[in-house]
Formats: structure tokens, C-alpha cells, sequence
């Protein structure tokens, strides 16, 4: 039966526009039925009602969000679409009418809630509603108004958009970009940031503020308190889970997360980063994943790291609580900081890898990157502690027993290792960019020397221990210098055999003793094994070069080197103390394992729904065989993450493993594998193909 005019007005149906409302807030590739926009921004639903409209007819949209809506804190909200509000605040107005079907324009502010609403459409006693009438609100970098404002459009495209990237691992003089999949439009890799939000219990008005929001995104990636995402783990050891070299992204992590709403195993510091970077370009905010090398972490803050060595030269598990980390990986998000006095806003840096306790949970930041490079630690969150990791000066003492008591000898105090080559993915290119310049000044200068007063003077102040800006080291009346010859890179399987070397400038002749122990340590300076200590006593006169060998078989390393599932290398610390003058030289030195290649082969191109195959292929080119040897590989919007269990690979040996895909989603799209074993881990390889219709 037809309706009249006199009948009541009923709504038949919503179309929420999905294709044109997504292309216009630039969300068309969530993986998500529902309609996803960003705040600050109109977007536009076509309602069906049962009769056409007339002037005097009701129409209401209400938007609700949490558990408990109420209109009193902003959670519910009642728009009448015939009112013609202005646009400083939530509204809806009739743009268009045709017969029975009307068009409203709906305008969230720039500071909307950010979550999950439910809309119901009010025309009588009765609304209308049905099981996926939900809106998505995200924060919206193209909104001027918007606190997350990033003006320009590459960055928007590299830090909110771009669904791969790079982080960055290794050392100083090693330094690797290991790809990473972010994956944030992926099945619900959005529902799982909506659902940590609810997990988050913070108040609505908390869930406008990306200040609250990614402190808490901060603490609740990692599990330490709140059952959160991922599970930290430096064991070396990961049954009953994945070790933390296998992951190839964050997909399979939140997912994994989402449905069984259970901390992942395992993560260490670069995939915490990497989830969190997916999480918040989720949610709309700019954020890249950033690497320091030669991380501190300086426990009691005071800016200095303490790294005690016994008279052999061999580092002292049990008495150093500071450590020094090959690198770190942490994240920034790109915001103003309204709750700041002027000049702090832009990058601000969190960090989700649970290394100490901020108010009482494992979380860290935002504290701005700009008032790290001024020093300026008095400012929340967590700014003396990432002050720290980028600006400590590294102090090596050697414990001595004289008499049956243990004497503690200063060898030397370094202001220029810690924080080096802070690295990011470059803006538009998978090349890497450092940014070391934007957290600090160039090392010895007067400014960063200064920054380090200041931040000192505020470390004092709050009485968290002395600290003291370090002058310029004396120069040393025997001009030597300690270093090694040959390659710094090693084939597992191989002998170190390299010379340590003692550069002689010096006119005088001296009598040196020479110490130095070799260690398998992991990235974090943890000791693993003691591979070998030399002592020597050498005499300078007449010699611009002193070599002394140090040679260790391919035995006493590999044994250790296949007990852990974390990657190692060697560090080897050397001492040479002049008897004559008392003077005392130390020198770190590091060698790093090369692995053999994996490589991918598949077309350059395929299309969309059509079979294409992608083969893997790896030779085992060492002189060892490879044990447990597992193949991790994924393609976002081709497969999802696949293991293939190689077994193992003899010296000589090939394996080939493929898999046939159909791509769903047009564009570049990137596959990255990952080979690991029980004797080499973390051989990564990725390759881009391109999908078209």
C-alpha cells in the first residue's frame, strides 16, 4: 500500500555513500564495510524515507558512541537535519531532495572523538536503525583545524597513506632498512585499533586529545600491564610463539590480537614500533617508525651509562644495570602540543617497546622531538629518558682486585657514541634519511654541549641523581691509538681471524700492556658467550704499527651463535694501559654476520583475481649446514603471512618454494620473505610487483 502525505514519515533506508564519502577522505582502502571518515570534514548520506518530505516533517540524526552515550559528555548527539547549523560543531543539514530521497550533509568538528558511532535517523516516535549503521571518525591530517594538521601532501602520503616501509636495524658501521609491511587498511586492523581504544577506559573527552591517545596507544602495544598487543620477550628462546625475527608486519600481529583478544609471542623493539606506526596511521594520525644507534638506556638519570669490564677486558654482566643497545627502534607522530608552550610542535616521540615505567605503567611520551635537541627535559612525557638513549656519555671502568678488594678505574668517558645515525624512511623513497640533526646538535659543538647543561640543571633539580657535563678529554702524552685491520663483516661458519693493531704516533718509547676480550652479544648488549681474552705486553719504540693477532675457530662461536633465536655479533673490547705515563686507551670493536641472499622471482606485473606465482629461492653458500631453516613470506592485498618449513640445508644446497596467488586490489603492491635458521637469522629479501585491472 502506497503511503500518503498524511502518513507518518518513515526511513526506508540509508546509503551511506560509501565509494564517494571514502575517495573524498581518502580511507577507499580499509578493508571495512562500513563508512570510515575523517573529522573536521563533510560527508554526505542518502536517506530513503517512506513518503516524499515536507517542510514540516522531523528529520534527526543521532550519533552515539560507547557504552553509556550521553549527551552531557559529547558521546550522544541529536542533529536536526532542517536547522541549517553552522559547522563549529557536529551538524547535519538537507542539501538535496528528489521524490522520496533526500541528501544530508554531515560536518563532525575538527576535535570530534575519534571511535566507532552508531547512527540512528529520527523521523517520529520510532528511529531507525540497522546492524551496520556505523560511522568510523579518524583523525584528519588534510584538516587545517585538525591538531594532527600535516601540511604537506608527500609527507600525508608517506605517513598516513603508505601501507610498507622500512626499519632500520644493525649497527653504527652496519646499518640494514628490514622491510616491514604496516598494513593499516587490512582486515580489521581498524577494529582492532577501535577495540584498544575502548580497552584504553579513557573519558570522551580523552578520545578527542591525539596527545592521550598515542600515550596510551603507547602503552597498551605492549602486554606489560593491560594484556596489551605483544608480549616482550629477549630470551633468545620463543616455543609456544613467534620469534621475534620471523614477523614480516603487523598484520598477522593485530589480527591475531583481534581475535583472540590474547597478548601475541613474541616482540622486541623494532616490531613493537612497527605495530604502533600501523596503529596510529590506522587511526589517522601521521606517525614513521625511527631508529637510534648506540641507544642508552640510562636507568638511574643521571646521562651517563656505566659499562664495567673485569682486568681481562670482558664486560661484567652482573655490575652493569646501564646498557647500550646496537639500536632502537621508537616512533613519532606528528602533532601540536596545545598543551605546551610555544615551539614544541610537530614530531613528538612514542615508544611502545616496555624498557621502564612512566606513572606506574610501561609507556612512553609523546615528549617533542625539538625539546630534546634544546634540552628542555622538564617537559612531559618521558623526555629525560629519551634525552638520554640519544645525548648519555658512555663511561667504561675497569674492576680491579688489589688486596683482596675491588678497585674501580675510570678508562674513559665518551660524549660522541651515544645517538648516532637516527634514521627514518625517506618521504617518498625507500632509501633512508637521517635525521640525527633534528634531535641534536652536531656533537662537540657549543649548542649541544649547552643542551646537555640544560638538561643536566633540570635532572638536578628534581634530585634524580648527580649529573655532570664532561669536559674535553687531556690529550694523551702517548699519542697511540687502538684499531683493527681487515673486514668487519664475518661468514658464519668462518674463523675471526683478524689483527688488532696499536697505532703509534708518538715520538717517546712506551711499554703498553694490552688486554682485550672477545663476546657474542646480542643487539641489546646482552653477553652471550666469551669467546677468547688476549694479554700482551708490547713495546712502541720504533714501531708506527703494532699487530697483534687475534684468532678464534669457527667452533667456539657457532655453539652459542645456535642457542639463541636472536642475532648476534661480536664485540671485542680492548685495553692498553702505558706503564709509563698510567695513561689507559679502551676501544670497542664490532664484527657483524653476513649472510648469503634469498632471492625472489615472479612478472613484474599481474592482474587483479588472475593467478600469478611467486617463487623463493635460496642457496646455502656457507661452509655449515643450515638447521630448522623457515621461510616467512607475505604480500598485502595478495596473501596473508605464510611459514614454509625448509628443514635443513646442507653446504651447497637449494631450496625453492613458491606460492600462487590472486592479487585482490589494484597498485604496487610489496612481497617480503624472510629466511631464518637455527645457525642465521633475519635474511630478508622484497620485491614489488605491480596489479593492475
Amino acid at each position: 500500500m502506497s503511503q500518503k502525505a498524511g502518513d507518518p514519515l518513515k526511513v526506508v533506508e540509508i546509503d551511506f555513500l560509501r565509494e564517494q564519502n571514502a575517495r573524498l577522505h581518502r580511507t577507499n582502502n580499509y578493508n571495512n564495510r562500513s563508512l570510515i571518515v575523517r573529522r573536521g570534514q563533510e560527508f554526505q548520506l542518502k536517506l530513503t524515507f517512506s513518503r516524499e518530505l515536507k517542510d514540516n516533517d522531523k528529520v534527526t540524526l543521532q550519533f552515539s558512541i560507547g557504552e553509556k552515550p550521553m549527551k552531557s559528555n559529547g558521546t550522544h548527539l541529536s542533529l536536526n537535519a532542517r536547522s541549517r547549523q553552522n559547522a563549529h560543531t557536529w551538524c547535519a543539514n538537507i542539501c538535496q531532495t528528489n521524490g522520496k530521497e533526500c541528501l544530508v550533509a554531515v560536518t563532525s568538528p575538527a576535535d570530534a572523538i575519534i571511535g566507532k558511532y552508531l547512527l540512528n535517523v529520527e523521523t517520529g516516535p520510532k528511529g531507525y536503525t540497522t546492524d551496520n549503521n556505523f560511522v568510523y571518525i579518524l583523525f584528519n591530517p588534510w584538516c587545517k583545524a585538525d591538531s594532527v594538521f600535516m601540511p604537506d601532501d608527500r609527507e600525508r602520503a608517506e605517513y598516513v597513506l603508505n601501507d610498507t616501509g622500512y626499519l632500520y636495524v644493525g649497527s653504527t658501521k652496519n646499518i640494514r632498512g628490514r622491510p616491514w609491511n604496516f598494513g593499516q587498511f587490512e582486515e580489521d586492523v581498524l577494529d582492532c585499533c577501535m577495540y584498544l581504544l575502548d580497552k584504553s577506559q579513557l573519558k570522551p573527552k580523552a578520545k578527542q586529545d591525539p596527545v592521550i591517545i598515542s600515550r596510551a596507544m603507547s602503552a597498551l602495544v605492549n602486554s606489560a600491564d593491560d594484556s596489551g598487543v605483544l608480549f616482550a620477550s629477549w630470551s633468545g628462546r620463543y616455543s609456544g610463539g613467534t620469534p621475534p625475527l620471523a614477523w614480516t608486519g603487523s598484520v598477522p600481529i593485530l589480527q591475531q590480537y583481534y581475535r583472540t583478544k590474547k597478548s601475541v609471542l613474541y616482540g622486541q623493539c623494532w616490531v613493537f614500533s612497527g605495530v604502533l606506526t600501523t596503529v596510529m596511521r590506522s587511526l589517522g594520525m601521521p606517525a614513521r617508525s625511527v631508529t637510534n644507534f648506540a641507544s642508552a638506556h640510562d636507568t638511574e638519570e643521571n646521562l651517563k651509562v656505566d659499562i664495567y669490564l673485569n682486568e681481562n677486558g670482558e664486560k661484567m654482566e652482573t655490575l652493569t644495570t646501564d646498557s647500550i643497545w646496537n639500536f632502537h627502534v621508537w616512533n613519532e607522530v606528528w602533532m601540536k602540543r596545545r598543551d605546551l608552550p610555544k615551539g614544541f610542535d610537530g614530531w613528538q616521540v612514542i615508544d611502545a617497546t616496555p624498557q621502564e615505567k612512566s606513572q606506574g605503567i610501561f609507556q612512553c611520551g609523546p615528549t617533542p622531538v625539538n625539546a630534546i635537541r634544546k634540552g628542555e627535559v622538564y617537559l612531559p612525557f618521558d623526555s629525560k629518558f629519551v634525552f638520554a638513549e640519544v645525548n648519555a656519555d658512555r663511561v667504561f671502568w675497569q674492576v680491579k682486585t688489589e688486596n683482596g678488594t675491588q678497585k674501580y678505574v675510570k678508562l674513559r668517558e665518551e660524549t660522541k657514541v651515544i645517538g648516532q645515525s637516527i634514521s627514518t624512511k625517506a618521504v617518498g623513497k625507500d632509501i633512508r634519511e637521517d635525521i640525527t640533526a633534528q634531535y641534536k646538535f652536531p656533537e662537540g659543538t657549543p649548542e649541544e654541549r649547552k643542551s646537555v647543561e640544560t638538561a643536566c640543571s633540570y635532572l638536578q633539580s628534581t634530585n634524580l641523581g648527580f649529573c655532570e657535563v664532561t669536559p674535553p678529554p687531556e690529550p694523551l702524552k702517548a699519542d697511540l691509538k687502538l684499531g683493527m685491520e681487515g673486514e668487519k663483516t664475518l661468514w658464519p661458519g668462518q674463523p675471526i681471524d683478524r689483527n688488532l693493531i696499536i697505532n703509534n704516533d708518538s715520538v717517546g718509547a712506551w711499554t703498553v700492556s694490552f688486554v682485550a676480550a672477545c663476546q657474542l652479544e646480542s643487539y641489546t648488549g646482552k653477553v652471550e658467550a666469551s669467546l677468547a681474552t688476549i694479554k700482551q705486553t708490547v713495546q712502541t719504540e720504533g714501531k708506527p704499527v703494532i699487530q697483534i693477532p687475534l684468532k678464534i675457530a669457527a667452533d667456539a662461536y657457532i655453539k652459542a651463535l645456535t642457542s639463541t633465536e636472536d642475532e648476534l655479533q661480536v664485540k671485542v673490547n680492548v685495553i692498553a694501559e702505558v706503564q709509563e705515563t698510567n695513561e689507559q686507551l679502551t676501544e670497542e670493536l664490532t664484527f657483524t654476520f653476513q649472510y648469503p641472499p634469498l632471492k625472489v622471482e615472479m612478472s613484474e606485473t599481474a592482474k587483479v583475481n588472475e593467478d600469478f606465482t611467486c617463487a623463493f629461492i635460496f642457496k646455502n653458500t656457507l661452509s655449515i649446514p643450515l638447521e630448522n631453516c623457515k621461510l616467512h613470506v607475505e604480500g598485502l592485498g595478495i596473501f596473508t603471512m605464510e611459514t614454509f618449513d625448509q628443514g635443513d640445508i646442507a653446504p651447497g644446497g637449494i631450496f625453492k618454494s613458491k606460492i600462487v596467488c590472486a592479487p585482490r586490489k589494484t597498485g604496487l603492491k610489496k612481497i617480503v620473505a624472510k629466511l631464518n635458521s637455527t645457525q642465521i637469522k633475519g635474511i630478508t629479501v622484497e620485491k614489488i610487483i605491480s596489479i593492475t585491472e
